[in-house]
């Protein structure tokens, strides 16, 4: 497992050939299918942002090499995609970030057993043996940095409310990870953890319910910044003081601006970009367009954003 700074200094010479040599790499003419979920809330409208631009970059630098792009607005819509690739589109590489873990799984695990290269992106597969190499933010570091910086800003006491994302390996993983720091912490109490499904209409609904059963809460750990707009309005509509901290995550402008302001509940944030589908095909089409393989895991880190750094993690004319 590789951090994807690491990679990326390691390949130095490999990835200069991006903008400088790309006649000289297009023997092998891969057809690459892009698989990624559709813009139902900020971070996949990134996702998709980026997706779309980084084929035009691509079949630039590459010629001869195809790249299709597919999103999708449900697990099985994406399932059915990913067949289609492979036997309407002849792909033979396919990067797919999936919309859910499980429902993926089989699949993406068929497609493979056609010989398709495959890169999966963030929500890891149930089962690994489905891939051949795994592109991902650090999802333990996530809920670890996210938990840490929480338990100091309430001063190791406090109750906390969590909501969790859509059902997935990484969702279970920044949920264990935050949960791992709360054990520490005998002063904190967790008073419950529920799905909003990373989109505000879910949160502010979940939101709304802790509002009603639990008559003071000092935190939530909304643990993605789309979920913490549903949180926030949540709180305002129900004229809640007691809240004295959100925490989101994902890095979205919105939110990194409320930090570098100085917004007194929104203090902090955790990146975790939507640009990693850019760097998981870049890295594809490099490798196999040499005819390469990726290392089997490529890990970019979450990093705390406080407002000391926050203006280095802004940026106004992103889509998230």
């Amino acid at each position: 497992m590789k951090p994807i700074t690491q990679l990326l200094a390691a390949g130095a010479a490999a990835l200069a050939l991006f903008g400088t040599a790309p006649a000289a790499l297009a023997q092998n003419k891969p057809h690459i299918g892009v698989s990624i979920p559709a813009a139902t809330h900020g971070w996949t409208g990134g996702v998709v942002y980026w997706a779309n631009r980084t084929k035009t970059e691509l079949e630039k630098q590459y010629p001869g090499l195809k790249v299709t792009v597919k999103t999708a607005g449900s697990a099985a819509e994406q399932a059915n995609q990913v067949q289609d690739l492979q036997t309407a589109n002849k792909i033979d590489t396919l990067v797919i970030l999936p919309f859910e873990s499980a429902p993926l799984t089989q699949p993406v695990a068929q497609v493979k057993g056609k010989g398709v290269y495959v890169t999966v992106v963030d929500r890891g597969l149930t089962d690994p043996g489905a891939q051949d190499a795994y592109v991902a933010g650090d999802n333990p570091g996530f809920g670890k940095v996210s938990g840490e910086y929480l338990a100091k800003a309430l001063g190791g006491k406090g109750n906390v409310v969590v909501l969790r994302g859509i059902p997935t390996v990484i969702d279970n993983q920044r949920v264990d990870a935050f949960m791992a720091v709360m054990k520490g912490q005998p002063g904190i109490k967790v008073l419950d953890a529920k799905h909003g499904n990373w989109n505000r209409d879910d949160a502010f609904k979940v939101m709304q319910d802790f509002l009603t059963r639990f008559k003071q809460i000092d935190a939530v750990w909304a643990s993605d910044d789309d979920m913490a707009v549903g949180v926030q309005k949540a709180i305002e509509q129900a004229k809640r003081t007691d809240v004295k901290l959100v925490l989101g995550g994902a890095g979205s402008k919105d939110y990194i601006k409320k930090v570098m302001d100085g917004d007194k509940v929104v203090t902090a944030d955790v990146t975790y970009s939507p640009s990693m589908i850019a760097d998981a095909m870049k890295l594809t089409a490099a490798a196999r367009v040499k005819g390469e393989k990726l290392p089997a895991s490529t890990i970019i880190p979450s990093v705390l954003v406080t407002r000391d750094n926050a203006r280095q993690y802004y940026f106004p004319d992103s889509p998230f």
